[in-house]
């Protein structure tokens, strides 16, 4: 049995999967919900998060306890078929990305940084499928060791969970082209 499953049944003997896992993923639909729909305001952030706490909490206790509805298991039934779906939806927006005419999905500022990895990811990925890259380079050895890549996985979801919850809504700003930057900094130099 590998490390990572190893680790998950670890996890499950202690009941962090039926606790953590939906604690989460209410959490984080509550949370979206009430900034999103903004009903304590615009600076009801610290509100939603008390709100969004205490109403995960109150859906996990009474799996923990035994008593009452129990929400976990109605989320573990409907999770997979949900899961399906997700994909199935995911797997049409790649068609449309694929075969459609212009689509624009550009927003953020990590689209440049995603893009990048993505191909870093399937660069490798054919690399190592295709055979010419059985081994990482030296420098990246320490990828391999099992023990190493379940914790960076297990960290990195987290963090990216509690940053994406937690980050502070920023207002775009207009990002200038090279032309107005070089105007700007040479002055009436460029006239």
């Amino acid at each position: 049995m590998g490390v990572f499953q190893q680790w998950v049944m670890g996890l499950e003997s202690l009941g962090l999967l039926d606790v953590l896992l939906p604690f989460l993923l209410i959490f984080t639909i509550t949370f979206a919900v009430l900034q999103k729909s903004k009903i304590l305001g615009d600076g009801g952030r610290r509100f939603n998060i008390i709100i969004a706490f205490v109403l995960a909490m109150s859906s996990i206790i009474p799996h923990i306890i035994g008593r009452g509805p129990d929400v976990v298991i109605v989320i573990n039934k409907a999770l997979p078929n949900v899961s399906v779906l997700m994909v199935a939806s995911m797997m049409v927006l790649l068609l449309i990305g694929v075969f459609g005419k212009d689509v624009n999905i550009a927003g953020s500022g990590l689209e440049g940084w995603v893009v990048i990895f993505s191909i870093i990811a399937v660069a490798y990925t054919f690399l190592v499928s295709s055979g010419l890259l059985a081994r990482p380079p030296g420098w990246l050895s320490w990828i391999v060791d099992p023990h190493t890549r379940s914790l960076l996985v297990s960290i990195l979801v987290f963090g990216i969970i509690v940053w994406f919850i937690t980050k502070d809504e920023k207002p775009e700003e207009k990002r200038r082209t090279l032309n107005e930057t070089v105007k700007e900094v040479f002055g009436g130099a460029m006239k």
